[in-house]
């Protein structure tokens, strides 16, 4: 978990944002393993998810995704991923729409680096938890993918997993994902 913002890495604001992601993200079986603070400075951003990611699976930021001249997460996240999945974050913006019409303008992006994904959300606690909501039915089986695990089960089985993607798009129960995540 990582927080983008120059107030709050100076220590002039508090971060909200930060602590509501890593309560979803524990309400959602995934362990924080790291917590860290940095400026809106792209080698600070770049070197914060390099760490991360060689520490976690799933490595979520907050700040610096929205199109203020400070806001350049999004540009160091593409300088470090492999791959980007654009699908994700065209999904955090879809729903983030049914709560604020801004939604739009959230430059987010999500892609992998090595084992890792990494996840951009907005700043603002209400943008970054429904976001990361919107993102989390997907995140299990995009590890599982960078874990190698490609085969595909029986119907019955799609079936099941779509049932509890949709529960958890919607904010209920438990993951309940084999795969243990860490963000």
């Amino acid at each position: 978990m990582i927080t983008v913002s120059d107030a709050c890495s100076r220590g002039l604001r508090e971060d909200l944002s930060g602590p509501a992601v890593t309560r979803t993200l524990d309400a959602h079986n995934f362990q924080t393993v790291l917590r860290d603070t940095v400026p809106d400075e792209r080698k600070a951003i770049e070197d914060a998810l390099r760490r991360a990611a060689g520490k976690a699976r799933l490595v979520v930021t907050t700040g610096g995704t929205g199109i203020g001249p400070r806001d350049i997460t999004p540009e160091a996240t593409r300088a470090v991923c492999e791959r980007l999945l654009e699908g994700v974050a065209e999904l955090m913006r879809a729903e983030g729409r049914h709560q604020t019409p801004m939604a739009v303008l959230s430059r987010a992006v999500c892609g992998t680096l090595g084992p890792a994904v990494i996840l951009n959300v907005p700043g603002s606690p209400a943008g970054a938890v429904s976001s990361l909501r919107a993102a989390l039915p997907v995140l299990p089986h995009a590890l599982d993918l960078l874990d190698g695990k490609t085969e595909h089960g029986s119907a019955d089985e799609a079936r099941n997993d779509t049932q509890r993607a949709m529960k958890l798009a919607m904010g209920h129960g438990k993951r309940g994902h084999r795969n243990k995540g860490k963000g």
